[in-house]
Order: structure tokens, then sequence, then C-alpha cells
């Protein structure tokens, strides 16, 4: 066997096994990051839930003539924000992630300040269909918190990968960025003032 030989043997082995890695490396990360866009797409998902219930919580209260218009004009409009802000997949930027938590936080405000004025009226919180949706809603925002830790977990993982190393190399390489995570609402590590006075 010629002397020349096995430098080129060795050489060709470390080509072939720092490509399989590199492969490797690539399709795992864009497995992972599919997964966290897929995780994204089920919190809009939830959160579309929640809107169209509040759609018809709205109609289903507006029946009632002497209801406060202001509280139920509050919340149609904190929905028309919430459903007008939209983030792209592909496009979670800390930024746009902020946006789109100011919005939900709108109407979670508003839905908050409506069901509490629904306490002063008995009619109101009698009728079948408006204690179905109450309870559909209160199942929403479970979805939604549960759909919110799924995508940090997606995230996570995701992250944890490319920023390893020697993942990390690749990463940059490749074009692959770290993700926003979901974060609690500003003040939300505060308690809440509940006040039940009318």
């Amino acid at each position: 066997m010629k002397k020349w030989l096995i430098p080129v043997i060795v050489i060709g082995l470390l080509v072939v096994a720092l490509y399989s890695w590199a492969v490797g490396f690539n399709n795992t990360a864009v497995e992972f990051e599919a997964d966290a866009k897929t995780a994204w797409s089920d919190v809009e998902s939830a959160y579309q839930r929640r809107n169209d219930l509040i759609g018809n919580l709205v109609k289903t209260v507006q029946g009632a003539a002497d209801f406060e218009r202001n509280t139920l004009t509050d919340v149609i409009e904190a929905r028309s924000k919430a459903t007008a802000t939209n983030i792209d997949a592909g496009n979670l930027t800390p930024e746009n992630l902020a946006e789109f938590q100011q919005a939900q936080s709108g109407l979670t405000s508003a839905l908050s300040r409506l069901l509490v004025t629904v306490e002063r009226y008995p009619d109101i919180k009698a009728n079948q269909n408006f204690l179905e949706l109450q309870a559909q809603l209160e199942g929403t925002e479970n979805r939604i918190n549960v759909a919110r830790d799924r995508y940090n977990e997606a995230v996570n993982i995701y992250d944890k990968h490319i920023k390893k190393f020697p993942g990390t190399l690749l990463a940059g390489l490749f074009g692959f960025d770290a993700m926003s995570r979901y974060s609690a609402d500003a003040g939300s590590e505060n308690a809440p003032d509940v006040n039940f006075e009318f």
C-alpha cells in the first residue's frame, strides 16, 4: 500500500464525518424550529377560539337593554385590536411577541371587566347561553395557558440545540437564530386588587 494513500483515506473519512455531523445538526435544528413554529400556531389558535367565544358572549350580553354599553364597547374594541395583531411564525421577534401580548392583555382586561359587570345583572347571569359561554371561556383560558407552555418548551428544545457547543458554530453558518419565548405580562407578578363593591 502506498504511503500517500493513508492520509487521503483519513482526510476522506474526516470530510464524511464532518458532513454527516453538519447534516444531522441542520436537520435536527430544522425539525425543532418547525415544532416551535407549530406550537406558536397552537397559541394563536387558542387565542382565536377565545376571540370567537367573546363575539358570542357580547351578542348574548347585548340582549340586556340596560346593560352598560361602555363595558361592551371596551370589549369589542379590545377584541378588534387583538384579532388585528398577528405574527408570522417565522418572525417571532421579541418586539412582535410583546405587541401580540399587549393586544391579548388588553382583551383579557376588558373581558374581566365585562364578567365583573355582569354580576350586577341577574337576568344575564341566569341566561343558559351566557353560562355555557362563560364555562367555555374558562376552558379556553386554560387551553391558552397550556399552548403557551408548550410553545415555550418547544422553543427551549430548539434554543438548547443551536446554542450548545459545537452546534453553535453551525447555527450561525446555517442561519438558525434563537427564538423568543412567551413571557408573563408586565405586572403579573403582583397580586391583583379584587373589589366586589358595586
